[in-house]
């Protein structure tokens, strides 16, 4: 492990730690809830392995129970964060049974800790940030990989994820806008708010630096790819001491902003023993801050790791934004 790695590490496993957001992983439980009554076929929970020109990765796939080809369905691509695999990521959030509920398809990319030994993907690197190259790439081309081999409607095709993983989530989707239809992140980090590990940290310390290139770029960017928004919904923990909550704000205000959301509508409620703020930018854009919530993903399970059981449930409320947008 070399010292950048190393810094990287200590800082996210130490604070994490000190927060108490991490849990042990359990045994795996079956993939959802089973097969519907009546359903056509069982729920496949299942290895695949992409091959494409910048390298190769392997993604879990989630079929659910009762998958239709005739009938095209959501597809939601999640990514999991540092020291995390595709199985934990699932266990922990328990998105296999939303999608089960919402008849969608869930890809999760895999990281190895040959491409980074904390299995990060690697968000802040300007090779990572673009179209047709990096880790960007892997993940369209394991996208347009289950697209071909199963019936998804090309207008509900998601994005999203948590940590490094929510931060390279944005990086993909805006490096493909004609892709996904919209983006959840948990976690993250605004758009292209660092370019080097040393900024990187500075950003996960402190927050992005106030100015207007973060929406500016933004902006370009819709403007370049002739689409007026890409819909984005930000939960993080008010409580973080890892990815502090200004990058959630930062987050998701830089595409709200860039989009010209002019409707701001913010209430207070609890559910999971925690009280939460939610800001909607119209529909383009919802930030869920939850109080006393670490680096953790918000209404998860025990049985992953980076999570914690109190709190709204993230993964319901990805999974309804989602499904509340189509790519135009």
């Amino acid at each position: 492990m070399n010292r950048i790695t190393r810094t990287l590490h200590t800082l996210t496993m130490a604070s994490t730690l000190a927060a108490g957001a991490c849990a042990p992983t359990g045994a795996a439980p079956a993939p959802a809830d089973g097969p519907a009554p009546g359903a056509s076929a069982p729920a496949a929970w299942e290895w695949h392995t992409f091959t494409g020109p910048v390298g190769t990765r392997r993604y879990r796939l989630y079929v659910p129970a009762g998958y239709d080809a005739s009938r095209p369905a959501p597809l939601v691509v999640m990514l999991h964060g540092c020291t995390q695999d595709p199985d934990d990521f699932a266990r922990g959030t328990r998105f296999n049974e939303h999608a089960q509920r919402a008849g969608a398809l869930v890809a999760y990319p895999e990281q190895l800790a040959e491409h980074n030994p904390q299995k990060c993907w690697t968000w802040f690197d300007r090779a990572h940030q673009a179209a047709d190259a990096g880790e960007p790439a892997l993940i369209a081309g394991i996208t347009r990989e289950v697209m071909a081999s199963h019936a998804v409607d090309p207008s509900r095709v998601y994005i999203g994820g948590v940590s490094a993983g929510g931060a390279m989530a944005v990086n993909t989707a805006a490096a493909y806008p004609q892709l996904f239809a919209a983006v959840g992140v948990h976690s993250g980090i605004p758009w292209r708010a660092a370019g080097d590990v040393a900024t990187a940290l500075g950003v996960m310390r402190n927050g992005p630096a106030r100015d207007a290139a973060l929406t500016d770029s933004a902006r370009a960017l819709l403007r370049a790819s002739g689409r007026e928004s890409i819909p984005m919904i930000v939960f993080h923990g008010a409580a973080d001491v890892v990815v502090v909550p200004e990058n959630g704000r930062r987050l998701a205000s830089q595409w709200a902003v860039a989009a010209g959301a002019r409707d701001f509508l913010r209430g207070d409620s609890t559910e999971g023993g925690l009280g939460y703020t939610r800001d909607r930018y119209g529909p383009l854009a919802e930030l869920w801050m939850v109080e006393g919530l670490g680096h953790a993903w918000s209404g998860g399970s025990a049985e992953g790791t980076y999570t914690d059981a109190r709190g709204p449930d993230a993964s319901r409320e990805m999974m309804r934004f989602f499904l509340e947008h189509t790519r135009p």
